[in-house]
């Protein structure tokens, strides 16, 4: 099994400059693996792709990853097959689909590696998978890597502590209309973190859109809506209402680079951590 101590890059007299992050980019032919590839390589941290990954039907696959990612080192290429061994510190980074996410596992499992993983869609089999591989690796699993996201999650937990009962919550969620999830990840996890605030129950207090005569709304519900449209990168809103007012708080992404140097942050943490499941609330240190 591969060591955990990451590379350092030392300069004479023997002082560490920086520490080389060896990536391992799942998905690379994807919107996210090709967003993080290049946010790698344009980087001031050092990040050094060992593999480019993606399912073994894509036609780019034994092609020069430079055929889709310009900046991308000219003898990497789009692979199919898991590498059976890599240098100490790497770290997977997967935005792909459950299935692939959990194949992924074994094999980060396998080889000793890191895993930084965004892949939204998951069950809750999917997750006690990830919680059981964390046991023997280090992994950091966040459905959304934006920094504004993360202090959103914050934010809300303290307006739910603030405004308390009479306040009517909902969720509303816009993504692009290739999105195959819904809600997405990062509305599901605004929804786990108003119940975790005030108390209540995942699985009776979630209402996904109201159609017909559903009556009246109770207070303990939280309304999910899910929008797709368009190229839109992510809205994400939580509404408190109550008789007279209305407090808004919202996070807008306008590019994915916002996601991936999220991502790429969480990898060069999570290099020569302990085993353990991390989130970005880890990375960022709220």
């Amino acid at each position: 099994m591969a060591g955990r101590e990451p590379v350092s890059i030392i300069q004479a007299g023997g002082n560490i400059v920086a520490t080389i992050t060896p990536i391992i980019m799942f998905g690379a032919a994807g919107r996210m693996g090709r967003m993080i590839l290049e946010c790698a390589a344009s980087s001031d941290r050092p990040y050094q792709v060992v593999a480019a990954l993606d399912r073994a039907e894509h036609p780019g696959i034994g092609q020069p990853l430079a055929t889709l990612i310009p900046s991308a080192p000219p003898s990497l290429l789009l692979a199919a097959a898991l590498p059976e061994s890599v240098p100490n510190g790497t770290v997977a980074i997967d935005f792909t689909t459950p299935d692939s996410t959990m194949a992924m596992l074994d094999w980060i499992e396998a080889t000793g590696a890191s895993a930084v993983i965004g892949t939204t869609g998951l069950e809750k089999k999917h997750i006690d998978r990830i919680a059981e591989t964390a046991d023997k690796v280090p992994v950091v699993f966040a459905p959304n890597m934006s920094v504004g996201v993360n202090v959103l999650y914050e934010l809300v937990a303290k307006a739910v502590a603030l405004l308390g009962d009479p306040y009517d919550v909902e969720i509303i969620e816009m993504h692009h209309r290739f999105k195959r999830d819904a809600p997405s990840g990062t509305a599901k996890r605004l929804a786990d973190v108003v119940i975790e605030a005030r108390g209540g129950n995942q699985t009776t207090d979630i209402r996904h859109g109201r159609m017909g005569l559903p009556g009246e709304r109770t207070s303990s519900e939280i309304g999910m809506h899910c929008i797709r449209g368009g190229d839109v990168v992510g809205d994400h809103t939580v509404s408190f209402s109550t008789l007279g007012e209305r407090v808004e708080l919202t996070h807008k992404a306008s590019t994915r680079e916002t996601f991936a140097r999220g991502a790429l942050r969480a990898a060069a943490w999570v290099s020569g951590k302990e085993a353990g499941l991390y989130s970005m609330k880890d990375v960022l240190g709220i």
